[in-house]
């Protein structure tokens, strides 16, 4: 079974985001960048499935400009066997993600595509979806158990009202939440090694796909800074409270 996974190079969690000062995006001069951390989570249950023998090969892929071949190069040092970039300077909206996904799917036909539910850039929580859609493949979303079984793949995802539990036909698309693994470290011999893999290049015109924006951003800014909290003396201030200054009621 080959599995594909989709890796997005994101700002590092740790990294307090800046707004620019025209309100047009953020600002990413000279900060530290890393693979999104969902799809760390998706590159590591990967890994575990070919470990159990239940996978043959793991494909890394990666949509944007060259220097997501570090991403890319992290991806292969967890566990994956080959990368592929799909090298843009473009702003990459989730449905032209997708699409750029769709043709990769047609070309290498995996039986299983695991990615992250989100990015922690823009939390569109749609590329896996749209993917699935496009595709015309099962899909399971904010998995937090994944076993893989013959031809079917059960996950365990979670609700509103607790876990579910689904059974998909392979081929079919899965997208990790933070309680399905955790992402192993990534050791300095397994980094070196990773740089010799092979990683293939392509552009989105190759792929027979228009990435083009579909959505304008008008404006960027920063939420506002949260008052400080008050006491009140007893229920009904607070119902008043709610009701006729903060209007949630």
């Amino acid at each position: 079974m080959r599995i594909l996974v989709p890796v997005k190079r994101v700002v590092d969690y740790n990294v307090k985001v800046r707004v620019k000062s025209d309100g047009t995006g953020v600002d990413i001069a000279n900060v530290k960048m890393s693979m999104n951390p969902f799809d760390e989570i998706a590159v590591e249950e990967a890994v575990r499935l070919k470990e159990k023998g239940a996978a043959t090969e793991i494909i890394a892929v990666s949509c944007g400009d060259a220097k997501c071949q570090e991403t890319l190069r992290t991806a292969m040092a967890i566990g994956a066997d080959r990368g592929i970039l799909v090298e843009t300077t473009e702003e990459l909206q989730p449905l032209a993600v997708a699409k750029l996904l769709k043709a990769l799917v047609d070309k290498e036909q995996p039986a299983l595509v695991i990615l992250g539910k989100q990015a922690i850039d823009d939390d569109a929580n749609q590329t896996g979806q749209m993917l699935a859609a496009l595709a015309d493949l099962p899909q399971a979303t904010f998995a937090s158990k994944v076993e893989v079984a013959d031809d079917k793949v059960n996950v365990t995802r979670e609700v509103d009202g607790g876990l579910e539990t689904i059974s998909l036909s392979l081929p079919a698309v899965i997208t990790t939440d933070l309680r399905l693994n955790e992402p192993r470290y990534v050791t300095l011999p397994n980094i070196m090694k990773a740089k010799k893999k092979q990683l293939d290049t392509f552009k989105p015109e190759d792929l027979g796909v228009d990435v083009k924006p579909r959505l304008k951003t008008l404006k960027v800014s920063e939420p506002p800074k949260r008052g400080a909290g008050i006491k009140v003396p007893d229920v009904a201030t607070l119902v008043d409270k709610l009701k006729n200054e903060a209007k949630v009621i």
